[in-house]
């Protein structure tokens, strides 16, 4: 059995006492929400799959405010719950500093960065560039006007790293192409907001975009509906997102939370901690999705193409840069 809870400010004490014994890890969501059809939509699709495979039951949480990140960490870990499993960056920073206060305790944090990892905490990172420079060249192949855009979410390094990544791709295919790059904000709100989203895909398509890759958590729903509704392609981002507007997507950046989440359930107090892992296109952590509802976009020469990009950058052949490197991008400026 699965338990579902809303943090709120007037209700958490009551569905997190530190008196009840639990026996089952918990799932912190990142801001956005639980059902945001990418990010955290597959961090709960990892945790779905753990219960329904193990037959265990987990605790999950999404939270309503930055300030509800440490309430929810401790109260957790002063119930039992173990490991203790948190997605988004923006709350590495509170594992660190709670993590210490309960050393039997172990903490996942996926997409956060530390310099020192403590004993207790799990880091899980992506190569999320990888994945996006096969959607980058997808989107050039597949453009007629010569101009794709991409539109991340809230503007910090992270998302620059998905940008990044895709302009290379892009231009491996076309040096010439034009790409249009926004952001949709500078605060959480930019990962749940669909309208702005659909504004800033109608702008691109204004400037000739014929393909918009959305790295904006649920703020990407509104660009791939906008785009399905003005007929052009979209990309969608975390979770496959092609059966959202079926044809209309061209595939999605996968990152595989969902994978992430259930190893890290399956583990256990086993779970290994004290380190960071990171998963790129070797370890099958990032890739671009391919099904039923956008088979017919893609065609056997675009499929090669990617496909021998993706094993010469397994092999070292191709190095896709990242924007952590340097704080910048070569080929893309936001």
């Amino acid at each position: 059995m699965t338990f579902m809870h809303k943090i709120l400010a007037s209700t958490a004490a009551l569905a997190l006492t530190a008196g009840a014994a639990l026996a089952e890890p918990a799932l912190i969501y990142d801001l956005g929400g639980k059902f945001d059809k990418s990010f955290n939509e597959a961090a709960y699709n990892g945790a779905k799959r753990w219960a329904e495979e193990t037959g265990g039951s987990y605790r999950d949480i999404e939270l309503q405010s930055e300030a509800q990140r440490e309430q929810a960490l401790r109260r957790f870990a002063e119930a039992g719950a173990n490991p203790i499993i948190t997605t988004g960056f923006a709350i590495a920073p509170v594992i660190e500093e709670v993590a210490p206060d309960y050393p039997d305790t172990k903490f996942v944090n996926i997409d956060g960065f530390l310099p020192e990892v403590p004993d207790n905490v799990a880091m899980i990172a992506f190569q999320e560039h990888q994945g996006s420079y096969l959607v980058g060249m997808l989107a050039a192949m597949a453009s007629d006007s010569g101009t794709v855009g991409f539109i991340g979410g809230m503007d910090v390094p992270l998302i620059r790293h998905f940008g990044c990544g895709y302009a290379q791709g892009v231009k491996a295919v076309n040096p010439d192409i034009k790409i249009v790059a926004n952001m949709t904000g500078t605060t959480p709100t930019a990962w749940n907001d669909p309208v702005k989203g659909s504004e800033l895909a109608k702008a691109q398509i204004s400037q000739g975009a014929d393909v918009i890759y959305a790295a904006a958590g649920g703020t990407g729903v509104g660009v791939l509906q906008t785009a399905a509704d003005e007929g052009i392609l979209s990309i969608g981002v975390d979770s496959n997102q092609n059966h959202l507007h079926p044809g209309k997507v061209l595939t999605s950046m996968l990152k595989r939370v969902d994978v992430a989440v259930f190893n890290a359930m399956t583990a256990g107090e086993n779970l290994e901690t004290g380190t960071t892992l990171v998963l790129g296109l070797e370890e099958d952590g990032v890739g671009y999705a391919v099904d039923e509802n956008n088979k017919d976009l893609l065609t056997d020469e675009m499929t090669a193409a990617v496909e021998e990009a993706k094993q010469k950058i397994i092999d070292g052949e191709i190095e896709v840069v990242s924007y952590y490197a340097n704080d910048s991008c070569p080929v893309l400026n936001f």
